[in-house]
């Protein structure tokens, strides 16, 4: 029985043109040697798989072989086949000069905040969960599946954001997305779909979730700040807005109760829709974490959750609890087709299910309030003028700065090689409030072995 040509050593695309066949193939493999499409050094198929790849006498590939050995080509050897030869290239024309970014230097210490400590993501439990979860998966899960997402992924975060964050969620309104980021861009076609015209925004964020509102078709509006945190008293008429309760980011400050309250009413009362960014809401230290707005009322709350926090930004997998009024208008928005990669949603399942989430977020947030108790303690000592703030949860605390310093105190940090943030950053170009001096220092970032390093570079650029 013939072998098909699928049977046969490496893969070789070659078209031979005109009536000689022999000719033709040469002229053909000499043409992607010439254009580099066949790279030095190829080691190309045998004259028998070739010969049957193409349908042609292996005698053929054998003279065409040999005419580009003689033409220096190709080289041949007995025992290592037939290769396309070493060759000297011309010099290729000027391309036009393209100017990049420059490479930023990768800094010596890192304390940016944003992410977590990546080198203590759990690979063996990780690798344990996809293995068992792969292994039980029906074959069903790996075609295209549903855009909201795995179902039992779904299922495994309804059950977990019920019990850990008081989400009251259940599977068909959860929809699977792969990050924070493709959630918000999610959220802004549809509110652009309904003719909101603007969102508004706490007056310290990030800049990056701003600018995919108004990619989308939105303005930004930011909200007074004070003692309390965000006040809700700028919030009129129909429209959304975007929070960040349980955990200002970056102010570290959590919503106040009343204002909690307040926003939901006003939700109510306007048809409005609030969206709530749970980024950090595990790793909360000093009392019981404060639970998530969307259980007041979940018809006017979007909830919004990651595991770049938790786990690693890397896995690109977040999820959005939504409204029944919403749910359609969200899948359709994200898209048929536009689904996340079905493996790291079965192991993440998994990973739920069994407990090892929940293992590895004790583990994490024991590790990271050291880190913060770390940090608090050496502060005392070596910078008494600076206060800490925002440090009752999250991976990362504010530091208040003497008026005026903290645009000199990040470029000290630059010249030692140290990154950090300042909260200038974070501010909305908008904003009225008065501006204020500080550094957002990410203790969660550096490895544990480089925690005491970096420390001991910030103590050193402060005032």
């Amino acid at each position: 029985m013939a072998k098909s040509w699928a049977t046969f050593g490496v893969d070789l695309h070659l078209e031979p043109t005109g009536p000689a066949v022999r000719k033709g193939l040469t002229s053909a493999l000499r043409e992607a040697v010439r254009t580099g499409r066949l790279a030095q050094g190829t080691r190309l198929p045998s004259s028998r798989s070739l010969a049957a790849d193409l349908g042609i006498a292996r005698n053929t590939v054998a003279d065409a072989y040999a005419d580009l050995v003689a033409e220096g080509w190709l080289v041949a050897r007995q025992g290592s086949g037939t290769r396309v030869a070493e060759r000297t290239s011309p010099e290729p024309p000027a391309a036009p000069v393209v100017r990049l970014p420059r490479e930023r230097r990768r800094p010596v210490h890192d304390l940016q905040p944003g992410t977590p400590d990546v080198a203590s993501f759990p690979r063996v439990e990780w690798l344990r969960a996809a293995r068992r979860a792969l292994t039980a998966a029906p074959n069903e899960v790996l075609g295209y599946g549903d855009p909201r997402g795995l179902a039992a992924l779904r299922t495994a975060l309804a059950e977990y954001l019920s019990r850990a964050r008081g989400v009251r969620a259940d599977p068909e309104h959860v929809l699977v997305c792969a990050g924070f980021a493709h959630a918000l861009t999610i959220l802004g076609r549809v509110l652009h779909a309904r003719g909101v015209p603007s969102v508004s925004v706490e007056t310290y964020g990030l800049e990056v979730h701003r600018e995919l509102l108004e990619a989308a078709g939105l303005r930004t509006e930011p909200l007074p700040f004070d003692a309390r945190g965000t006040s809700t008293e700028g919030l009129a008429g129909p429209g959304a807005v975007l929070l960040t309760p349980a955990h200002q980011f970056p102010m570290g400050v959590p919503l106040h109760p009343a204002r909690r309250a307040a926003v939901v009413d006003w939700a109510r009362d306007s048809g409005g829709l609030v969206l709530e960014d749970d980024y950090d809401g595990e790793f909360r230290y000093d009392r019981q974490p404060v639970g998530a707005l969307q259980g007041l009322d979940p018809e006017h709350v979007v909830y919004l959750g990651t595991a770049s926090k938790s786990l690693a930004p890397g896995l690109r997998l977040g999820w959005m609890v939504l409204p029944e009024a919403l749910l359609e208008e969200a899948v359709a928005a994200k898209g048929a087709f536009d689904t996340c990669g079905v493996l790291d949603q079965l192991a993440l399942a998994e990973f739920l299910t069994s407990g090892a989430y929940d293992r590895h977020v004790r583990a994490a947030r024991l590790r990271y309030r050291r880190r913060r108790d770390a940090l608090v303690r050496a502060l005392a000592v070596r910078a008494p003028g600076v206060r800490v703030t925002g440090i009752a949860a999250g991976l990362h605390a504010v530091l208040r700065l003497p008026l005026g310093t903290e645009g000199s105190v990040v470029r000290a940090a630059a010249w030692q090689g140290l990154a950090v943030h300042g909260l200038g950053g974070y501010r909305h170009p908008d904003a009225t409030v008065e501006p204020m001096d500080a550094l957002v220092v990410g203790y969660g970032t550096p490895p544990d072995h480089g925690w005491a390093g970096a420390l001991e570079a910030l103590c050193r650029v402060l005032p």
